[in-house]
């Protein structure tokens, strides 16, 4: 029996490292003074607020194709984003380290950046989900890994784009 992956974790994991690594990346700012409480406490509290957006628009979805009945499976849809909220949680870790005085928190943003570099596109996971996902879905090998190969390099045109953007 095949098991399917667990796409909304899926893809609320990618984009909460994705919005984590922008917030981040807001941090590393020319000019202005560093003050990593007030910054840490910013990726720290809109992850959750973006993730309950996010699950909210899954319950107005809902709602307008279904009955529009509250019911406790549209409080399960919003529950249901704790991925991208958890995708933060290493950057608030390691801002944190600069909240306790370790390190800069210039140094804490470039670590927070990388690790959520190496996290979100590690080229064999990154490939390989991708791939598995294509073929729980039925594709063969070749589409499978064609698959794979362009998420990953949507992957990689985001990290430019964000490198840009900084």
């Amino acid at each position: 029996m095949r098991h399917r992956p667990p796409e909304q974790a899926l893809f609320s994991g990618i984009y909460g490292l994705v919005l984590a690594s922008a917030l981040v990346a807001a941090l590393d700012s020319t000019g202005g003074k560093a003050d990593p409480g007030p910054d840490t406490l910013w990726v720290l509290l809109t992850a959750p607020a973006a993730g309950a957006a996010h699950g909210y628009v899954h319950v107005v979805a809902q709602r307008a194709s279904v009955d529009g009945a509250a019911t406790v499976s549209r409080l399960r849809l919003v529950l249901a984003e704790w991925p991208l909220v958890a995708a933060a949680l290493p950057a608030v870790a390691i801002l944190l380290a600069a909240v306790a005085g370790w390190w800069a928190e210039a140094t804490a943003v470039d670590a927070a950046l990388l690790f959520n570099t190496v996290a979100l596109f590690n080229t064999v996971a990154l490939f390989g989900a991708d791939a598995w996902a294509a073929r729980t879905a039925g594709h063969g090998w070749p589409s499978s890994c064609r698959a794979g190969a362009l998420d990953m390099l949507i992957g990689l045109v985001i990290i430019a784009a964000n490198a840009l953007i900084k």
